[in-house]
């Protein structure tokens, strides 16, 4: 589990990179549900915490794929593959992240 920020520091429609390998961003939507996913765009290397946010649904800024925020599936090209999900609490008013384990490794 890793502390990501406070709640309150996380505004509605806003999103936060965290330094971990690799990197995950963490998103809050309009409707303050929080989501996490693996950082970078499945087809091709770029931050989706840069990316524009509507609902559950995050657009890469390279080349305008968008991925599902609650299952990290790509809802249109040219992204083919998904990116790992990873579940989010809040304790006490910090946002953690609890990463998933890639396959063939141990969480």
């Amino acid at each position: 589990m890793i502390p990501v920020c406070r709640l309150e520091d996380l505004p509605e429609g806003e999103s936060v990179r965290i330094a971990t390998t690799p990197p995950v961003a963490v998103f809050r939507t309009e409707g303050g549900e929080l989501y996490a996913i693996d950082d970078t765009c499945a087809h091709q290397d770029a931050s989706l915490s840069e990316g524009w946010l509507e609902g559950c649904l995050v657009e890469c800024p390279l080349h305008a794929a968008a991925f599902d925020l609650r299952t990290g599936e790509p809802t249109c090209l040219p992204a083919r593959r998904p990116v790992r999900t990873h579940r989010v609490t809040v304790e006490d008013g910090v946002v953690h992240v609890h990463l998933e384990a890639q396959e063939g490794t141990a969480a």
